[in-house]
């Protein structure tokens, strides 16, 4: 087996996603339909942190996954295996709302 390679059997833990109070209202604040793409997205994130579509904030520590048009942004606690939602709104200006 190679270095970072799984056995076979082995079952990676998953993640525990927290959220923030604002995160959690921004996404109630949403639509019905909005809110469901986005909890599906963010349950992915449990078992894969990183997903390919994710992308390193510049200039912080975050990552972000698209949405359709909205944008989840998000950082990573490695050590505790844990996941913390920042911020959850529209493209257009969740870049703003977010330190």
């Amino acid at each position: 087996m190679g270095e970072g390679e799984e056995r076979p059997g082995t079952v990676m833990k998953p993640y525990k996603i927290e959220f923030r109070p604002k995160a959690r209202k921004q996404l109630k604040s949403l639509d019905s339909v909005a809110q469901k793409r986005i909890q599906g997205a963010i349950e992915l994130l449990k078992t894969n942190p990183i997903p390919p579509n994710a992308k390193k904030l510049k200039g912080r520590s975050d990552y972000r996954i698209r949405v359709g048009e909205y944008r989840v942004i998000y950082a990573l606690k490695a050590g505790k295996l844990l996941i913390l939602v920042i911020a959850i709104g529209h493209r257009r200006d969740v870049y703003l709302k977010t330190e």
